[in-house]
């Protein structure tokens, strides 16, 4: 395995100067700890969005700080949650007075590492609310309580950053996030492993011809493994399971403001219907190359045209990867009116500029 890198130990650090110099117009990058925002953070009477996770998932999340999106991004080393003092230390750097909404994928460090920042947040005097993200339809408690946090993750941080960026209140933001993630279904595939820098040796084993369905982000297994098949039945395979999963009531642990504490949150998603718009998101693994991530989306298109359901969004690229694995997942959100406006307003980040 060859990589483009110096020392492995340098790794983040190193892609994040890069960034750094690159964007410089739109990012500023603080070390130690380590956390990315907006140059121009704090906004005064806005809301501040805050999203994190382990590096190699590039551009996700690094890549979507700035206007009308995340006010800051948490990195930690690869595939390892950022620490509570990162997440503290950026609420506290991008805090304009309105409060701080930290979105987090469902996965056990960044869930219990964001919790803990949320109380010192609380304990610093700074109004915070802690919302999860859990739409991987291939497995349930398996590495997490529930299911996994993936595609929905990006559509929400740009949903309810343009509604931040709007003057929306942190309440309004919140309840806008929670319902972006009871309306997304993801799931995904995995052609290939991939190679953390550190240990330059593939992070699980695939035959020549087999696959892994349902895989994690970070390489977890999936449902099953299986034989290569062609392009249009992987693609069904993913669809159906997420078009045909059924109503999923979870419980999640949410974050009392008023009374500084944790509270059990009963929440439901339906499934999806014919007559529903969606946005529909074809997302490369980090090695995939657009043009098969386009054959991805051909056969998805027919799939939803068939079932009734009209896709009026979509969104096909590779914008939360695995380092350099080959495969995709496909992500589908249930849009409203309110959601198809504000995926269209503004945003300028290293990864998305349309609007402005």
């Amino acid at each position: 395995m060859k990589k483009l890198i110096n020392n492995p130990e340098d790794f983040v650090r190193e892609s994040l100067e890069g960034m750094a110099a690159a964007h410089a117009d739109l990012i500023k990058i603080n070390f130690d700890p380590t956390f990315i925002h907006r140059l121009d953070a704090p906004k005064s009477g806005k809301v501040a969005i805050i999203s994190g996770g382990g590096s190699g998932h590039e551009p996700m999340h690094a890549g979507f700080v700035g206007m009308g999106m995340l006010d800051a991004a948490c990195p930690g080393q690869i595939f390892t949650s950022p620490t509570p003092d990162q997440m503290l230390a950026a609420a506290q750097a991008v805090d304009g007075g309105a409060g701080v909404i930290y979105i987090v994928k469902n996965y056990s460090g960044d869930v219990m590492n964001f919790e803990m920042a949320t109380e010192l947040a609380h304990s610093e005097g700074i109004r915070v609310l802690n919302i999860l993200i859990d739409d991987d339809v291939a497995v349930r408690d398996i590495y997490t309580q529930g299911r996994r946090g993936v595609g929905t993750t990006v559509l929400a941080e740009k949903i309810c950053g343009a509604a931040a960026e709007r003057g929306y209140s942190l309440q309004q933001v919140a309840d806008l996030c929670r319902r972006v993630n009871l309306s997304g279904r993801s799931m995904g595939i995995a052609l290939s492993s991939c190679t953390v820098p550190m240990r330059m040796s593939p992070t699980f084993a695939l035959g020549a011809k087999e696959i892994e369905v349902g895989i994690g982000i970070h390489g977890e297994p999936g449902r099953k493994r299986m034989d290569l098949m062609p392009a249009n039945e992987l693609v069904s395979m993913l669809a159906l399971s997420i078009l045909e999963d059924s109503a999923y009531t979870r419980v999640v642990r949410e974050w009392d403001m008023d009374n500084g504490k944790w509270f059990d949150c009963e929440l439901v998603n339906q499934p999806f219907q014919r007559g529903d718009r969606i946005l529909a998101f074809v997302n490369g693994m980090g090695g995939t190359p657009i043009s098969e991530l386009y054959i991805v989306y051909r056969k998805l298109a027919e799939i939803c045209q068939n079932r009734g359901i009209q896709i009026v969004r979509n969104l096909i690229g590779s914008y939360i990867t695995s380092l350099e694995m080959q495969g995709c997942s496909i992500t589908l959100l249930k849009l409203d009116d309110e959601m198809i406006e504000l995926w269209d307003a503004p945003v300028n980040t290293p990864t998305w500029r349309w609007g402005v």
